[in-house]
């Protein structure tokens, strides 16, 4: 029987269900990377828990009341979700004028599908944290409840699982670097407390060298949400979410 059901949005790795399908929980992985025709579903020895891969366009409106109106009534103990950031993160600055030219509402319309991701989770009444880098959010939305860096989080992974296992190449082990991250969070969500992996030498990684460019695999590994923080989200919220789901018993 499962624990409960976790929901990610604008998640195609499925790291951060990780933790949660490993303890037994029912996990929904929504992307529209995944694919429309085959649902693809990651199972784990000795866990009933899974990642359920959904395609799904998180941009239109009606794909969130859908995905509201399905899980509604179900044992939903946590939410997550890592919006697009293209427009919005100051990173990206630069590039912000042109994109007015072309649409001069293109970072509220990037702001709205935000908000309606925290609406969503609001009324689903869950605890819940959306995930962005440093951006315009904090001045068009509101400012985030936390900040962190992969780094701070690098602890938590075992140290026989250093070595990152899909794109060691590309990130560092044990999530040893930096990159200042922002979440919003709403419920009862709990802030997990850091565990401190060690950064090179001169304090950064020099992994952004290796992950320039515009394709997509890039973007994806330079987005994927960091093993250690995956796993203090998990053991930070895990008693929340037992208490959550025990009121639909």
């Amino acid at each position: 029987m499962s624990k409960g059901i976790v929901i990610s949005l604008y998640d195609f790795t499925g790291e951060a269900l990780k933790p949660w399908a490993l303890a037994g929980y029912t996990c929904y992985a929504f992307d529209i990377q995944h694919s429309k025709q085959n649902l693809n579903t990651d199972t784990f020895v000795g866990s009933k828990g899974s990642i359920n891969y959904i395609h799904a366009d998180l941009h239109d409106q009606e794909t969130l009341n859908a995905i509201q109106s399905e899980f509604g009534d179900k044992p939903v103990v946590f939410g997550m979700a890592f919006p697009v950031c293209t427009d919005m993160a100051v990173s990206g600055a630069a590039h912000f004028k042109r994109k007015a030219e072309a649409n001069p509402f293109f970072q509220a319309d990037a702001v709205g599908h935000v908000t309606a991701i925290s609406r969503m989770f609001n009324g689903m009444a869950i605890p819940y944290f959306i995930e962005n880098p440093v951006s315009v959010l904090a001045t068009k939305w509101r400012k985030p409840d936390h900040y962190f860096h992969p780094y701070h989080y690098g602890g938590y992974i075992p140290d026989d699982q250093a070595e990152h296992p899909r794109w060691p190449e590309y990130i560092a082990a044990r999530d040893a670097y930096p990159k200042k991250t922002c979440l919003w969070t709403g419920g009862s969500f709990n802030m997990p407390p850091p565990c401190y992996s060690n950064l090179p030498d001169g304090g950064y990684s020099k992994q952004h060298l290796k992950l320039g460019g515009k394709s997509q695999r890039t973007k994806d590994i330079r987005s994927a949400t960091p093993r250690g923080f995956a796993i203090a989200i998990y053991e930070a919220n895990k008693v929340k979410a037992v208490e959550e789901n025990s009121s639909w018993l």
